[in-house]
């Protein structure tokens, strides 16, 4: 899908990169090829990961909280991460698979009772032909699809698959830093994710935003606080918002892990800034861990780390004053 001519060569037009890709070569991400002027997909229907586990795991909080996802990936990535923490899946050519179809996904959610598809541990854009069609036949039996992805797709690969996409988690580094992005990630603009989110939006995608914390060259308050800023301005203050602490990983095993209490400060400034939902994830027993009624302070939703408690909701509402939660439930 989504490919022109060019004389030879094929340009690419799933992810922002928009490769030109010769023939008999790869794009970036490794796994689209120019065979004889026609680009094929390595990857299709090649699982690599397959679980059922928390929906609060992606992390999606406030989309049918409580609920289990048959989470899958295959493998491939348009980024080269240097704290990668699925780099065997998503960095290496050779990966072990088991081959899946589209019809296969779908029975394995029924028999297992799960009601959402989740496209997750490397990006899911790579493997977009596969997940395209089985998130045009998951809605055939309700069941819902959701993208964990670092935002990095064109806006034509957003209207193809945004009528059966249902909610997305837009993973950001370091608050979206320019030249982080290109010393660690390889990535030569931050621009493509944002408009990412603007057509997510466009579509009425649900979407929720984390943001990956790394200490020292990846903690710049003032830039969690731009980033914060551009998601109220553009998306609005409900949006649910994520700080996530990093853990030494692949080439970046010398970085310590973030602290609780720069991952606290920086939830405070969003929260300064006006952000209704903030939390703290990859640590356990933060404050940042429930979702709180933003008009009255009440505790409508109870956790703990990725596990929900309790929920204290009357629909979509705070039963103690009314107000209404951003939150999609059953």
């Amino acid at each position: 899908m989504l490919w022109t001519k060019e004389g030879k060569d094929i340009r690419c037009e799933l992810c922002a990169r928009r490769c030109l890709i010769p023939e008999g070569k790869t794009g970036f991400c490794k796994v689209r090829i120019n065979k004889k002027g026609v680009l094929y997909t390595k990857n299709f229907g090649k699982i690599v990961s397959m679980a059922v586990e928390p929906i609060e795991k992606k992390p999606l909080f406030h989309f049918y909280p409580g609920s289990q996802t048959l989470s899958i990936a295959s493998f491939g990535c348009n980024f080269r991460c240097k704290f990668c923490i699925n780099w065997e899946l998503s960095q290496r050519e050779r990966v072990e698979y088991k081959s899946y179809t589209p019809e296969d996904i779908v029975r394995i959610a029924n028999e297992k009772g799960v009601k959402i598809i989740a496209y997750t541990y490397t990006e899911p854009t790579i493997f977009f032909e596969f997940a395209y069609r089985v998130c045009r036949l998951a809605k055939r039996y309700n069941i819902k699809n959701v993208f964990v992805t670092n935002g990095y797709m064109t806006s034509e690969a957003i209207k193809k698959i945004g009528k059966y996409l249902d909610a997305a988690t837009v993973d950001f580094k370091a608050s979206g830093n320019p030249e982080f992005y290109k010393k660690y990630m390889e990535v030569p603009s931050v621009e493509p994710i944002f408009e990412t989110l603007k057509n997510f939006k466009k579509h009425r995608i649900f979407t929720e935003i984390s943001n990956l914390i790394i200490p020292g060259i990846g903690e710049n308050r003032e830039d969690n606080r731009k980033l914060v800023e551009w998601i109220m301005e553009e998306l609005g203050s409900s949006v649910p918002y994520h700080l996530i602490a990093f853990f030494p990983s692949y080439q970046m095993m010398e970085i310590p892990s973030t602290p609780l209490e720069t991952l606290e400060k920086l939830a405070l400034d969003a929260q300064d800034v006006g952000m209704r939902y903030v939390y703290i994830g990859n640590v356990w027993g933060s404050k940042f861990e429930n979702t709180y009624c933003y008009n009255c302070g009440y505790s409508v939703i109870e956790r703990t780390g990725i596990f929900v408690n309790n929920i204290n909701l009357s629909k979509d509402r705070c039963p103690n004053c009314g107000f209404k939660i951003n939150v999609i439930r059953e």
